[in-house]
């Protein structure tokens, strides 16, 4: 896949602390900064997402009222 180079100016201290983790991890900086945007938009191959969004397609099965976690009724006697 092609690559597009992308300029970012950073202060820095943030430059400091990106030279450090990069170091410390054995990367380059561009390899570092390329999953860390990855994991930040949630492509990445350690992203996996919030558990609704795991669970969307599964929204829905469940037979039940729609008002179970808001009705009194259905809440009473809750955490005793």
């Amino acid at each position: 896949m092609p690559s597009r180079a992308v300029t970012v100016k950073i202060p820095e201290t943030l430059a400091r602390r990106l030279d450090a983790a990069a170091a410390e991890r054995g990367l380059s900086q561009s390899e570092l900064l390329r999953r860390a945007i990855d994991d930040y938009l949630g492509r990445g191959p350690s992203a996996e997402g919030t558990f609704g969004a795991l669970a969307s397609d599964l929204c829905g099965m469940a037979e039940g009222p729609r008002d179970l976690s808001t009705h009194p009724r259905h809440l009473k006697g809750y955490g005793k």
